[in-house]
């Protein structure tokens, strides 16, 4: 990187946010669910674009869900919520990346593709003041890895693209980002974070 990040954009799943998988399993087992079919179900584009686009709310996505399952239709509501009821936990190596960039006088934006159900989620993990500005693609009808998300969070984290850092553990959102003049890095744990400091201009 020739010129130091000014400000860090970060994702939510996958970095600030992980998920532990035994829950889901332990909801497959119960309903006699297949492995994976909530996550895979849920991941289908046709219903997760216009989950994390804007178009119909996270309770409509769910919806969604329970009516694609192979079991009775009560019991795959159920499983469903009985599945989302697990909002995951913040990865402390993470926070603590986020909280030493702030105190370093960096913005930090929380740049993801999400639900609205996101505010509530930030509000449950103790996430909300963590950061100075949420970017959510449902709010902004912009998901990753399209070019305009960056622009626009580039935006309201008020600096160019050039000097804003990405970081996100999908690649797609990596490249995506590069696409659109960010810096970006892809997050694999805090093996890195003194690299990143480094590209923040932070000791």
């Amino acid at each position: 990187m020739r010129e130091r990040a000014q400000a860090l954009l970060i994702d939510l799943d996958g970095v600030l946010r992980r998920w532990d998988p035994a829950p889901m399993i332990a909801v497959e087992l119960e309903y006699g669910l297949k492995p994976a079919a909530l996550l895979e179900t849920a991941m289908s584009w046709d219903i997760y674009r216009p989950a994390v686009a804007g178009e119909i709310t996270d309770a409509e996505w769910m919806r969604l869900v329970a009516e694609r399952l192979p079991i009775d239709p009560e019991r795959a509501a159920a499983a469903v919520a009985e599945w989302q009821s697990d909002r995951g936990e913040v990865d402390p190596d993470a926070l603590a990346f986020i909280r030493a960039v702030r105190a370093g006088g960096r913005k930090v934006g929380l740049a993801t593709n999400a639900t609205d159900r996101l505010r509530p989620d930030l509000d449950a993990l103790g996430l909300t003041d963590e950061v100075d500005v949420v970017i959510s693609s449902w709010e902004q009808k912009l998901h990753k890895p399209a070019p305009e998300f960056f622009h626009r969070a580039c935006e309201l984290i008020g600096f160019a693209p050039k000097h804003v850092l990405f970081v996100d553990d999908d690649n797609r959102a990596v490249l995506g980002a590069r696409a659109a003049g960010l810096p970006a890095y892809r997050w694999a744990g805090p093996e890195h974070i003194n690299y990143l400091n480094k590209a923040l201009d932070l000791a």
